[in-house]
């Protein structure tokens, strides 16, 4: 593997949202830095800002203060068309009622590139096929998507995002409403593609402990702080025992999971 990117970074970042009651900044000063062939997972409470650090890191939300590079250019400066040559999005929202077989769902991911007919040129079958095969999921291709369960269907959504073939890939609760098997198969997918393909995949999740084994590194999201680190470092800090604020719940840092008292 070549030697690490910067794929995106960010600088004295500011985030929050305009209320009728004046500016909410959830987080300042923001100094990340996420590189090329890393898993990176975003964790933290309910409420704590997750989207909102999700949606200013892709450009559909504008820093209160600070810039947002990807690759060597502010996110805002993006045209839409070629921010989606550089950046993919997986959201956990329905798709919306179609009749598209599995193949054509990872072929939209072909979208940025082809020309205003859709004809996909033999670069975008291989980029189609090459996606499946990372996958694993060529047994599928030919059924409808709404014929697959919730855990296959993720991973389409991954393979049409790895069709998209863009250096950054930002999954929002990829295993949501997913049981624990399907949760380790996305996650050990997720691992395997950054490490095969050298894509940066950022990911938010609930899944705490599953991210502490499985990511390269974490963003940590608590109350006034926001920590960018490998998982055994941010243990070593204590970061995580300050995640939720109740003392019922501690983290016991040698097993790497949370403890209820």
């Amino acid at each position: 593997m070549d030697q690490k990117q910067t794929i995106l970074s960010t600088t004295n970042l500011a985030i929050g949202y305009a209320t009728k009651h004046g500016v909410h900044t959830i987080a300042s000063n923001l100094n990340l830095s996420l590189d090329s062939g890393r898993l990176i997972s975003l964790v933290g409470a309910n409420g704590i800002g997750k989207s909102t650090l999700l949606r200013t890191l892709t450009g559909i939300q504008k820093p209160l203060e600070g810039t947002v590079l990807l690759g060597n250019k502010i996110i805002s400066h993006y045209e839409a068309l070629e921010l989606a040559q550089n950046l993919s999005l997986v959201l956990t929202e329905k798709l919306p009622p179609s009749n598209l077989t599995v193949f054509e769902l990872i072929a939209l991911g072909r979208q940025p590139y082809t020309n205003w007919l859709g004809t996909l040129t033999e670069e975008d079958e291989s980029k189609i096929h090459e996606a499946i095969a990372l996958t694993q999921i060529g047994h599928l291709v030919d059924q409808k998507h709404y014929e697959i369960s919730d855990g296959q269907l993720q991973i389409v959504l991954i393979a049409r995002a790895l069709a998209q073939d863009t250096p950054l890939i930002i999954l929002d609760e990829p295993t949501t409403h997913l049981d624990l098997f399907h949760k380790v198969s996305v996650f050990k997918l997720l691992k395997k593609l950054s490490q095969e393909t050298g894509k940066c995949i950022l990911f938010s999740t609930h899944d705490i402990e599953l991210a502490i084994q499985l990511s390269d590194e974490m963003i940590v999201m608590t109350e006034g702080q926001v920590a960018l680190d490998q998982p055994c470092n941010l243990i070593s800090q204590g970061v995580f025992d300050t995640l939720f604020n109740d003392a019922s719940i501690t983290f016991d840092g040698t097993k790497g999971t949370f403890i209820i008292k």
